[in-house]
């Protein structure tokens, strides 16, 4: 059942839902979430089930606001409470310490917690609905301080950027808050604030730069600390994975390889930049845009309607190696590696 998510009796429904123990596809501005009262281990359980997720692999517990933290941090770096103050509400999580006892299902058994705030309208009414007081409806109701959310798909596919998405990966019986098309498109940069210094275990909207700048520290990579960084969300080497089979190629070898299949050439979609001579009238072709951020925003939903047009493979012109593009090239070189 999908609710529209400028109508307030919805976020009222799905407020109850969440309260309830029920699941919820929850939008935000980076893709589509499977909400979850994140302080309830039977109510996250159904995320890790409908999902076909590894229960061992952490969720993002999404918060009102700032004031959050408290609820499932023990400890907020002075380095990362500049990142807060500068993008949050907005498209970054940060991993923190965790308080005992807390949120031990959505976090996979570790004592660390990834916290975000997300910047979307329709999100933030739902978290602070959430939050209320109990107005009676549920006996034994409580307050919900975050909700556990992961992308509302299937573990390892392509993450959802509609509501209709979501129905289609997981079924009319879900109740979606529909907030209208994802802005950012791809999932939360991901800063590991638990080593003394921030640690990039995910890219994103919010660039390196970006964190450094807000921050006064620039962000070591997972691989500088493949030891000690703890287990995030979408960090798996295959993961955002369309049914057909994703190969990247620069645009020299995209035009041979067209060239060599001529008039036979089938079965496959193209997603570029560059200005390609198509041999085939079968080919179907989706021009990818100059922009990183453009390109972020629609991605996802480029990957499914290739899926929704029959494709066996697609090839995409693998994304300039600047910083800017990082959290796209990402996303790709998962979608290949599945």
């Amino acid at each position: 059942m999908i609710l529209d998510g400028n109508d307030p009796t919805a976020i009222a429904a799905a407020a109850r839902a969440l309260r309830s123990g029920a699941l919820v596809g929850l939008p935000t501005e980076t893709v589509y979430g499977l909400a979850a009262n994140a302080g309830s281990d039977t109510a996250v359980a159904q995320i890790f089930a409908a999902k076909g997720r590894p229960s061992d692999h952490p969720l993002i517990v999404h918060v009102a606001d700032a004031s959050g933290i408290a609820h499932f941090a023990s400890e907020v770096p002075a380095f990362a409470q500049k990142l807060v103050d500068a993008f949050w509400p907005g498209p970054l999580t940060l991993i923190l310490p965790r308080l005992p006892g807390v949120a031990t299902g959505a976090t996979g058994g570790q004592d660390s917690v990834g916290l975000r705030c997300p910047a979307h309208p329709v999100a933030h009414a739902l978290l602070v609905a959430c939050a209320a007081p109990a107005d009676g409806s549920i006996p034994g109701d409580a307050p919900v301080w975050g909700v556990a959310a992961p992308s509302a798909n299937r573990f390892g596919r392509v993450s959802p950027t509609t509501a209709q998405h979501v129905q289609d990966e997981l079924g009319p019986d879900l109740l979606v808050v529909d907030g209208g098309p994802c802005q950012v498109g791809i999932e939360s940069t991901i800063v590991d604030c638990t080593r003394g210094v921030p640690v990039l275990l995910r890219p994103g909207g919010i660039t390196r730069a970006q964190i450094t700048g807000a921050c006064g520290v620039a962000p070591l990579s997972r691989d500088d600390l493949p030891a000690l960084t703890p287990r995030a969300s979408g960090t798996l080497e295959a993961h955002y994975a369309p049914t057909a089979k994703v190969r990247l190629m620069d645009a020299k070898a995209l035009q041979t390889a067209l060239d060599l299949l001529g008039a036979e050439a089938a079965h496959i979609a193209v997603y570029s930049r560059a200005a390609l001579r198509t041999p085939s009238a079968r080919l179907v072709l989706r021009r990818m845009p100059d922009d990183a951020a453009a390109t972020a925003q629609q991605l996802f939903a480029a990957l499914r309607g290739f899926d929704e047009q029959g494709v066996k493979l697609i090839w995409v012109e693998t994304p300039p190696a600047t910083p800017e593009w990082e959290g796209v090239r990402d996303r790709l070189q998962r979608a290949a590696a599945a």
